[in-house]
């Protein structure tokens, strides 16, 4: 992996009060669906190709972490990667040796856990981390159909983006309303992470964001990658989602 930029581990600070890397997003093609169409919606349209710092990658598990000083983190890892998310930005971690527990490493940054704890380091500071909460990842056999899935409370919400088409279908007010339009891709960021999706309907506006940073349910407590606002009707609905790969 390339070293953290300069600007990116400032973010540190000197006891890492704020894991502020800029976001380590690498080949989107892991979503497995075609390039964005940045002219707009139609029924020839192809789903836009999210960044892949929305994504588990092949892990099955998130898991959350909280950390002192006061921080909480976002892992998921398989036999090859650690995907590491805080509230500035997204990682990945290769495997480094270590006589016990696992170690990953990306330039200055270091990811150690043993048991339920982990050490994240840099040579500006270190965090003592406590593994919290963990769930399985979505999968596209639990939702077929679906590359983005994101989800919020007070009141109950998701929303959900086909894999093939430009299409949203949002479900808002605890099921009372069902939604479904096209959208267009008004920016996306792969070193970031970040995507603003606005509606394919100028008579029916709407907004969609999706940032790659950790986020807690704020019922479940469930850890998740992504930060979403969507804001309808001059309404602000905010959750937390996860792309979906094939």
């Amino acid at each position: 992996m390339p070293r953290l930029p300069a600007v990116a581990l400032r973010h540190l600070g000197a006891s890492l009060l704020v894991l502020g890397l800029a976001g380590c997003a690498t080949s989107a093609h892991e979503s497995g669906v075609a390039p964005p169409d940045f002219g707009g919606s139609d029924d020839t349209a192809k789903a836009p190709l999210l960044p892949s710092a929305l994504f588990p990658g092949d892990a099955e598990h998130f898991v959350g972490w909280r950390c002192m000083p006061d921080q909480e983190l976002v892992t998921a890892h398989d036999e090859k990667t650690l995907r590491l998310w805080s509230a500035h930005g997204a990682y990945r971690l290769s495997p480094a040796v270590v006589a016990s527990g696992a170690r990953y490493e990306q330039g200055d940054l270091s990811f150690w856990s043993k048991g339920e704890g982990a050490v994240v380091e840099n040579d500006r500071g270190r965090l003592e981390c406590q593994q919290d909460t963990r769930h399985r990842v979505l999968t596209r056999a639990s939702h077929p159909g679906v590359m983005f899935r994101a989800s919020g409370n007070e009141p109950g919400w998701h929303i959900e983006l086909a894999n093939d088409t430009p299409r949203i279908a949002m479900t808002l007010d605890y099921g009372d309303r069902e939604v479904t339009l096209p959208y267009r891709v008004t920016s996306l960021d792969n070193e970031t992470g970040s995507v603003t999706l606005a509606s394919g309907q100028a008579a029916r506006p709407f907004e969609l964001r999706i940032e790659a940073r950790a986020c807690f349910d704020d019922m479940s407590g469930q850890p998740w990658p992504a930060r979403v606002t969507l804001t309808l009707n001059d309404r602000v609905y905010r959750g937390c989602g996860q792309g979906i790969a094939p």
